[in-house]
């Protein structure tokens, strides 16, 4: 279903903020656009809301089964303006979800489970929200893939991930669960890399809630939400296995050239399968078997 904007989204079609889990897909290019909506599709989403602009087109059957928002992420807070929208005009406790074009969900046994029997199960943990680790994807050849995105010959980094104590700005003292999270082409590139873009943790699941408020740097305004588990025992977290990082590397001037592959000691072939990040510890199944 086609909307002219998302204002006229959230006056006529907002009715479907009620039942989730809702994924809120961005499209920043023209790249990997209908395998990004379709790999989600399979993952079990509800409501698929497609942020695109007007020059991309959509598959048929991929157009028939989203609700397209004509948008411009370009502007850097456009993405958490429009998501806080969405969150102020969904029902409390719907799970919303929100990612990019050529970023690919995986989450503990993905492959036989849906997205909503997780989230079933991670609400009966009293869980709001849940961690995400965003796993840097490459193409092994760039010169056959000059954009970085490869789908048959993906790569992502097996080791080099870590995490550093997350401090209350007033306080100074480290805030309790939570931690900032580092590794893959975020950390190996980092001298091309903003300082406030350097961290591969994302709270990419969500459940709406009266004043809730997603901030630029993908954490919210309640400090329960952006906890990687609850104080009692490890809770589930996902991965979304993206090729942002690698296209823009590969698209700004400034590392374009300074880069002629990404491949280093540590990569792996991508298997596109749960069971590779569960076993390399990019994502947690906690108490979820």
């Amino acid at each position: 279903m086609d909307h002219s904007s998302l204002d006229a989204f959230l006056r006529h079609g907002a009715d479907i903020l009620v039942k989730g889990p809702i994924a809120m897909i961005f499209v920043e290019d023209d790249i990997e656009i209908a395998t990004t909506l379709r790999h989600h599709m399979q993952s079990g989403f509800d409501t698929i809301l497609v942020f695109i602009p007007d020059a991309f087109d959509l598959p048929a059957d991929v157009a028939a089964k989203v609700h397209r928002i004509p948008f411009d992420c370009g502007p850097r807070t456009a993405v958490f303006d429009a998501i806080n929208r969405l969150i102020a005009r969904s029902k409390p406790g719907t799970w919303l979800y929100y990612c990019y074009n050529a970023e690919f969900l995986f989450y503990p046994f993905c492959e036989t489970r849906s997205v909503a029997e997780m989230l079933a199960f991670h609400t009966e943990e009293r869980r709001n929200a849940m961690l995400t680790y965003v796993i840097d994807l490459y193409a092994n050849d760039l010169s056959s893939h000059p954009n970085a995105v490869s789908l048959d010959k993906a790569s992502l980094d097996k080791s080099g991930y870590y995490a550093q104590s997350r401090k209350d700005p007033v306080t100074n003292h480290p805030r309790e669960r939570q931690l900032d999270f580092f590794g893959g082409l975020r950390w190996r590139y980092e001298e091309h890399i903003p300082k406030n873009s350097r961290k591969i943790d994302r709270i990419s699941f969500f459940q709406a809630k009266p004043g809730l408020i997603l901030n630029p740097d993908h954490t919210f305004n309640d400090q329960e939400y952006n906890t990687y588990a609850c104080p009692w025992h490890h809770n589930l977290t996902a991965a979304i296995c993206s090729f942002r990082t690698a296209k823009a590397l590969k698209r700004n001037p400034g590392s374009a050239f300074d880069i002629n592959t990404f491949r280093s000691y540590n990569s792996t072939a991508f298997e596109w399968h749960s069971r590779q990040l569960l076993d390399l510890g990019l994502m947690e199944p906690g108490q979820w078997f």
